[in-house]
């Protein structure tokens, strides 16, 4: 990963606390990038410097990522083992997405069946049992239906190439940022030798931050 990248993701971790969701998805991304076996004490030495993890937190997200097959691990004599690469995790991953597609399918064309017997049901207006049982089975189906939308995203935001996207977009929002950065300090240069201001003036003038700088 670029090291301006990396530097961006420490200073921001060191911002604001990372979600845990967060945490999950830059432990599965370094792990992708190693593409080795550690155990639990490389990782919480790498983590906090390379992705920004306290090396507190990186026992429970481990094992919640080993809890969701995400990352495997094994024991071999004393020691246990962690790894995950990514060309297991997209096959593991278009399953699971394919499977709960499926699911989310079946569940959509339940609901529209409920919603079709709802319909029939009101043509009464009574409050009658069928009617009560129907409208039970389209709140199931709408509560089904969220938690495998919800899933499905969980999913595409720890897909490998979702991640490699990521950081390729990262990258490119940076380098934009100091060639606009580059641009206003050429623009202050040309308008303090054309108009001899002062830069703090110029700077109060334009609301441009004392500590306006380039991203490392």
């Amino acid at each position: 990963m670029n090291e301006h990248v990396q530097d961006v993701l420490r200073a921001n971790s060191k911002k604001k606390g990372l979600s845990f969701e967060e945490k999950r998805t830059r432990m599965i991304d370094l792990l992708y990038e190693k593409k080795d076996f550690f155990q639990l004490k490389d990782l919480e030495r790498m983590a906090p410097k390379e992705k920004g993890i306290t090396s507190q937190s990186v026992k429970e997200v481990v094992q919640s990522l080993v809890g969701d097959t995400l990352v495997d691990t094994d024991k071999i004599g004393t020691s246990i083992y962690f790894w995950a690469f990514p060309s297991k995790a997209s096959q593991n991953r278009k399953r699971k997405m394919e499977d709960l597609t499926n699911k989310l399918k079946e569940v959509e064309r339940k609901k529209r069946d409920v919603q079709s017997h709802l319909a029939k049901a009101k043509i009464g207006k009574d409050n009658t049992e069928e009617r009560s049982a129907v409208l039970s089975d389209l709140s199931e189906a709408h509560n089904t239906v969220h938690k495998l939308e919800a899933e499905l995203i969980k999913y595409r935001e720890s897909d490998p190439e979702v991640l490699e996207q990521q950081k390729k977009e990262t990258a490119t929002a940076l380098e934009a940022a100091n060639r606009w950065t580059d641009n206003v300090f050429s623009i202050k240069s040309w308008v303090k030798n054309k108009f001899c201001f002062e830069e703090r003036i110029l700077d109060q003038q334009f609301d441009i931050p004392s500590d306006f700088d380039y991203i490392e």
